[in-house]
């Protein structure tokens, strides 16, 4: 954690002389886009195995058609096809799983008073009043939402929603345009995941458009400086998936 505190006050250093105050938080910013840089090539991988599971659509149609209301026999045969066409149906989550570490990084960077046994400096860092290491709920109970602490907050509401609603939009678009199947197309479109196709699924893709409004309450509940890491990397997710996936 030493380390890790040491890279995002180097990182504050540098943008000292353009963020001046808001230095550190431009240093989550800067350190969330190197992450989805790294993880770039394997959201590009996904992309193609999209397209490829997308190919796949009429052979598994085909299928459906073949077992009926068999689903054990179903399944089995769509992941053999899977196999044999070397499509696998996770390979979206990697670029989400890798992030994890740093968003667990940055949370507990944020969250502990001492790292390596000396005062956390970090927790001294904030963003136009608000506390990088504070959440939602200490600004309500302090100096409220119309402050400018409670307006970072509103800022990052909106950023959020914005983005939720473009991926739904996008993913109602692209269910419209499949035609057949389009539920689970919708599904991949929004979350970047990809079509599984694994029958029993239907419900929980289904409801997949609507989990980027969820990003909503991780915003609300996390440490400020975890906050911004989420809102940078989920916009960054929407234009990489408009761009991949057009």
């Amino acid at each position: 954690m030493s380390v890790f505190a040491g890279l995002v006050e180097q990182l504050a250093d540098l943008l000292q002389p353009l963020c001046h105050a808001a230095s550190a938080a431009a240093a989550i910013v800067l350190f969330t886009a190197l992450v989805r840089l790294l993880v770039h090539p394997l959201s590009r991988a996904a992309a193609r195995g999209q397209r490829a599971r997308a190919a796949l659509q009429p052979r598994i149609a085909e299928l459906r058609e073949k077992h009926g209301k068999n689903q054990e026999a179903l399944q089995k045969a769509v992941l053999e096809l899977h196999a044999a066409e070397k499509v696998s149906p996770l390979s979206g989550c990697l670029p989400g799983l890798l992030q994890l570490p740093a968003f667990f990084v940055l949370y507990h960077l944020f969250s502990h008073p001492t790292i390596g046994g000396q005062g956390n400096g970090l927790l001294s860092h904030a963003l136009w009043g608000a506390p990088l290491g504070g959440r939602w709920s200490d600004v309500l109970a302090g100096s409220g939402f119309g402050s400018g602490a409670g307006l970072v907050y509103l800022a990052l509401f909106a950023v959020v929603a914005a983005v939720a609603t473009f991926n739904f939009r996008r993913a109602r678009r692209t269910a419209a345009e499949a035609g057949a199947g389009a539920a689970v197309a919708m599904a991949g479109a929004a979350s970047g995941e990809g079509d599984q196709q694994v029958p029993g699924l239907g419900a929980v893709t289904k409801a997949m458009p609507y989990l980027s409004y969820f990003t909503l309450i991780t915003v609300a509940v996390v440490p400020l400086a975890a906050a911004l890491y989420v809102v940078t990397s989920t916009t960054w997710s929407a234009v990489e998936r408009a761009v991949l996936y057009r």
